[in-house]
C-alpha cells in the first residue's frame, strides 16, 4: 500500500485536532468558569496558543503540553515569561529535559495554588471582588505616587501573591503596564492603573489574550479615536466581565 504525503498530512492534522478536542475538554474541567464565559470557539483559539508555546519550550509530549494549557489559565497566556511568576520564567529557560523542566514547573505550580491560590481559590476569587470594588470605586490617583499606590492596591486585594513574589516583581509588573498603557496613548494616571491592574489580574499578556478577548477588542476598536473614550471603555468592560464571572462561581470555587 502507498501512503501518499498529501495523506500523511491530512493523517497529521486529524492527530492533532483530535489533542486540541483533548485539550478543550481538559480545559473544560480545569476551568469550568472562564472556559463557560468564553465559549468553545474561543476556548479553542486560546488552548492553540498554549499548545503552540509548549511547542516554542520543546514540549512535544501530552503531559507537559496539558501542563501549559493549565498554566495559561492560573497565570494568562504569557504564563513563561510573566514578571508575577518569576519562578516559573526561570525554569522555563532551563536547559534540562523535557520531562525534568516540566515536573520543576509542575511542581512550582502545586506551591503556587498551595501558598498563594489556597484552597478552591479561594485566595484568587477574594482578589476578584477587590478588584471589582477598586474598579467601580473610582479612586484618585496621582503621577508622582502612582507606582506606589498600585504597590499598595495590589498588596491589599492579593496579599498572599504579593508576598510570594515580591516587591521587585509587582514593580517590574507595573513598569511594564505602564509602558504598556502608552502605547495606546493612556496617559492619565487612571488610565495607566487600569492597565497594571488588568494585567496584575489576567497576567502581563492580557491586552492581547484569547482567554480574554475583549480586552484586546476594546484597545484596537477602530470606531474609538479618543483615548479616554477608549479607557473608560475598557474599565466598563472589566466590571462587566468581572460581573459574569463572579456571578457564576462559588465562594470556595472561583476561576
Amino acid at each position: 500500500m502507498i501512503i501518499r504525503v498529501e495523506q500523511l498530512l491530512v493523517f497529521e492534522q486529524s492527530a492533532l485536532r483530535q489533542f486540541e478536542d483533548e485539550m478543550v475538554d481538559h480545559g473544560k474541567r480545569f476551568a469550568p468558569v472562564i472556559s463557560g464565559v468564553i465559549g468553545d470557539a474561543q476556548l479553542r483559539v486560546a488552548v492553540k496558543r498554549a499548545i503552540a508555546k509548549a511547542g516554542q519550550h520543546g514540549f512535544i509530549l501530552r503531559g507537559p503540553i496539558r501542563l501549559c494549557v493549565e498554566l495559561m489559565f492560573l497565570c494568562g497566556s504569557g504564563f513563561d515569561d510573566d514578571p508575577q511568576y518569576p519562578g516559573i520564567a526561570r525554569l522555563f529557560k532551563s536547559e534540562e529535559t523535557e520531562m525534568r523542566k516540566a515536573q520543576r514547573i509542575h511542581f512550582a505550580q502545586l506551591e503556587y495554588l498551595e501558598l498563594v491560590a489556597g484552597p478552591g481559590n479561594i485566595n484568587v476569587h477574594k482578589a476578584l471582588r477587590a478588584l471589582s470594588v477598586y474598579a467601580r470605586s473610582g479612586p484618585e490617583l496621582t503621577e508622582s505616587s502612582l507606582d506606589a499606590e498600585l504597590i499598595a492596591e495590589m498588596s491589599r486585594a492579593f496579599p498572599e501573591r504579593s508576598e510570594y513574589i515580591g516587591e521587585s516583581s509587582l514593580r517590574a509588573l507595573i513598569a511594564e503596564g505602564r509602558a504598556e498603557a502608552s502605547r495606546y496613548g493612556f496617559t492619565s494616571p487612571r488610565a495607566q492603573a487600569l492597565i497594571v491592574i488588568l494585567m496584575s489580574a489576567f497576567g502581563h499578556r492580557c491586552t492581547d489574550d484569547p482567554l480574554y478577548p475583549w480586552i484586546a477588542r476594546t484597545l484596537t476598536d477602530p470606531k474609538i479615536v479618543d483615548a479616554i473614550a477608549r479607557s473608560a471603555r475598557l474599565e466598563r468592560k472589566a466590571i462587566t466581565w468581572l460581573d459574569h464571572v463572579l456571578a457564576r462561581t462559588d465562594p470556595v470555587m472561583p476561576e
